[in-house]
């Protein structure tokens, strides 16, 4: 059910923009117990004006390989379960396709079951 928005400069490989979708979509696999097929993903590339971020806030010292993840989903998750999410996104990108830890943004963004429409204009979590 997670709708995934990733951005990140221009100018990176089809192998290293596919790593990125299958290391979040499997880290939301295993961390949020999403189903399989469930993968809706955008992933967008900038130019260095238009993907705008600090180099350095909270002293994290971020370079031209920064990726932000905007995940929304419902809000049925605990601290725990998110804080696992994150962990989970950011040594699979270290591994695959080698995205430095400082260089991964992640935000959530929570809403109810009932904003979701899969399609036929229904929504199909609370729909009986």
């Amino acid at each position: 059910m997670p709708l995934v928005r990733i951005s990140l400069l221009r100018g990176q490989s089809r192998p290293y923009r596919a790593a990125i979708v299958e290391g979040i979509y499997q880290a939301l696999r295993e961390n949020f117990n999403v189903p399989d097929e469930d993968r809706f993903m955008v992933l967008t590339e900038h130019d260095a004006d238009e993907l705008v971020f600090s180099r350095s806030y909270m002293d994290i010292e971020r370079s031209d390989g920064f990726v932000l993840i905007q995940l929304t989903i419902s809000n049925t998750r605990n601290q725990a379960q998110k804080n696992a999410l994150f962990a989970s996104i950011v040594d699979k990108l270290g591994r695959d396709p080698g995205v430095r830890p400082q260089d991964v943004m992640i935000s959530l963004v929570e809403g109810d079951k009932g904003n979701w429409s899969f399609g036929h204009g229904l929504a199909q979590y609370v729909s009986a």
